[in-house]
């Protein structure tokens, strides 16, 4: 390994000894410490340096635990179902002592290609030792491969917990900046609207001022998906406020606010049946926006919006024209950050790809369900909710 060099220090056993590979790692803790602390320090990053006695106290955590797991009984097929990624034990001790490690080397600066390295040096350490100090025999390679598979489960779990958290932090930088961005969106809002109210703006002032306002208005859209986003990440269901609505207004008022943003849309809107209920306006507004924004970007002809009122149940179908989406695209296509493959460029804005999981998080919130069919006939999504929302 590139910077590392084992030195075999403080070894209590000569070579031709009998003894196991837990026995030899706790007989012979300090001098694999050492080994290893020399090479952690040298990888620490520069403004988050560990303390000697930090990286000897992980050394002696993560060496201590996989003797331990390597003393467990384990049949062949345990041995198995490790060999193929199972994660026998997820809240074990010994799991746990992998997700600390993660967490202990994140807080202090770590790449995780750094934590990786860590594993590899522990490895190498252990394994160079023990080869000069055992003989290799058949027990001493089947003790090497429990060895293997201890470093193995502890190092895909300490990963695991890496880009859990790190992906968790980026979700709460993401939602205190959409959170932080709606002030001043909102400022540049109003102003627009007090330009208009000027009588003696100029006909070049106030096209202007229609620009900010278009501008300032679809920030603001993005502002808010990229909000619901990351609420719905950090493990909050998207909160509702019900009351009373009548569905086919939020139709009409969300076609309109689409048609404002996408001059050359062509859509045309069906009610029919019982479609007054009990859902959160703005939500399913922005539900019906995001759903026919979606016709407009990928689709190609007239995009046709129904809502039928139907006993206890609202539908919703949206439905364009234009190629299929793939069928590979399908299983994926309300994850958040996706969009299926276009071939076209649309006038209108294209937004971040969050407009569908939005879609299915304001579906998930009033209890109903959001589905998708596409052919060479169209792309038809459809949603359907009950009409009467508990609130």
């Amino acid at each position: 390994m590139p910077g590392w060099k084992s030195k075999a220090r403080h070894s209590n056993i000569k070579a031709g000894d009998t003894m196991t590979l837990p026995d030899f790692i706790e007989a012979n803790l300090d001098g694999l410490i050492d080994d290893w602390t020399e090479y952690a320090r040298a990888i620490s990053p520069g403004n988050g340096r560990l303390s000697e006695e930090q990286l000897r106290d992980s050394a002696r955590q993560l060496l201590t635990a996989i003797a331990a797991d390597m003393r467990g009984a384990q049949n062949q097929a345990q041995q198995r179902a490790k060999s193929h990624g199972a994660r026998p034990g997820e809240d074990s001790a010994f799991n746990k002592v992998g997700r600390g490690h993660a967490d202990d080397r994140l807080s202090h600066g770590f790449e995780i290609d750094a934590l990786v390295a860590e594993f590899r040096a522990l490895r190498a350490s252990v394994l160079h030792k023990w080869q000069q100090a055992s003989r290799l025999d058949a027990a001493a390679f089947d003790q090497m491969t429990r060895f293997n598979e201890a470093i193995d489960q502890m190092l895909a779990e300490s990963v695991a917990q890496f880009a859990r958290r790190t992906e968790r932090i980026r979700d709460l930088f993401a939602g205190v900046l959409a959170h932080d961005m709606r002030s001043p969106v909102a400022a540049i809002l109003n102003s627009a609207h007090v330009l208009f109210r000027d009588e003696d703006l100029s006909s070049a002032s106030t096209r202007a001022a229609a620009n900010i306002q278009r501008s300032a208005d679809r920030v603001k859209m993005m502002i808010d998906d990229l909000f619901v986003f990351t609420r719905t990440r950090l493990g909050d269901k998207l909160p509702v406020e019900p009351t009373q609505q009548d569905f086919g207004h939020i139709c009409l008022g969300a076609v309109d606010e689409v048609c404002a943003a996408c001059p050359d849309a062509q859509v045309r809107v069906q009610l029919s049946g019982q479609l007054a209920g009990v859902c959160d306006g703005a939500r399913m507004n922005q539900l019906v926006v995001n759903l026919v924004t979606n016709a407009v970007q990928h689709g190609s002809g007239a995009i046709l919006v129904t809502a039928a009122g139907n006993g206890e149940q609202i539908t919703l179908a949206v439905s364009n024209g234009g190629p299929p989406i793939p069928a590979s695209a399908l299983p994926t296509l309300f994850d958040p950050l996706t969009r299926a493959p276009s071939t076209e460029q649309k006038k209108c804005s294209p937004g971040m790809g969050l407009g569908l999981y939005i879609c299915r998080c304001i579906t998930d919130a009033h209890n109903g369900t959001i589905e998708v069919e596409s052919n060479d006939g169209g792309t038809v999504f459809t949603v359907k909710i009950p009409r009467f929302l508990p609130s």
